[in-house]
């Protein structure tokens, strides 16, 4: 479920023409709209692909509230918790009446290019290398050049009017992902967030439904386990490259 650690403005951009638009233009965007987002909701659909061995597709709704919380309700196919309360990262399966906790410090997770979203990140830190899918690199005295054909099918938006950035590692952080890649729609918000790593593992989230700066209870990012239910101080889970098992 754990990788290794890589990842945990303008104002309210107009949609110009994609032809001129840039990478970071759309990036600071992106980052504006949610630094003036306090609370957010949507629902989701992760998928996970590791080399052949098939498509896992689970579905849920997650919660974001700045700064630096989240919560994971997985519905199906089984009931899990994800939850990240400013302190600790929690995760919890009923059907297996453990929980296990790892400091924030400490803990990795393939979910934390969404920190963004609870305004943990930077994009342009984050990557080192930021690109509009299917545009070349500018020369030094361009801004931008008309975007070209896209050679790769999971660089292309998923609707019309959407926006996808490339962001490629910096060195230090190649061990952690390749590739990922941030859908962007027409009112600069996430669409679809996918992260590919070496080995051909590839962890997908889309998002619908998106509901902003609406009151969210406290109770949402605290974790109380359950009568029964025993608690691990997993350290181990920082080294985990593997998600977790149907």
């Amino acid at each position: 479920m754990l990788l290794t650690t890589f990842l945990v403005s303008i104002a309210f951009l107009p949609s110009p023409n994609t032809q001129t638009r840039t990478a970071q233009g759309v990036a600071r965007a992106l980052e504006a709209h949610y630094h003036h987002t306090k609370t957010m909701s949507a629902i989701f659909l992760e998928t996970y692909r590791s080399g052949g061995a098939g498509i896992r597709a689970e579905s849920g709704k997650v919660y974001f509230s700045r700064p630096g919380r989240m919560r994971w309700d997985y519905n199906s196919p089984e009931r899990k918790l994800f939850l990240v309360d400013g302190k600790n990262v929690w995760y919890y399966v009923p059907a297996d009446h453990t929980a296990s906790r790892t400091s924030i410090k400490e803990s990795s997770d393939w979910r934390t290019p969404l920190a963004l979203l609870t305004g943990k990140v930077n994009l342009e830190r984050l990557c080192g290398s930021l690109e509009l899918a299917g545009a070349p690199s500018p020369p030094a005295n361009e801004s931008a050049r008309p975007i070209a054909s896209v050679k790769d099918p999971e660089e292309r938006a998923t609707e019309a009017g959407n926006t996808v950035l490339v962001c490629k590692p910096r060195q230090e952080d190649r061990d952690a992902f390749s590739k990922v890649l941030f859908e962007v729609n027409s009112h600069n918000q996430l669409a679809r967030v996918t992260i590919r790593q070496a080995g051909d593992i590839q962890t997908e989230f889309r998002f619908g439904d998106w509901r902003e700066n609406t009151p969210l209870q406290e109770a949402k990012f605290h974790f109380e386990p359950p009568a029964g239910v025993a608690i691990v101080d997993d350290s181990s889970l920082v080294n985990r490259k593997s998600m977790p098992g149907p």
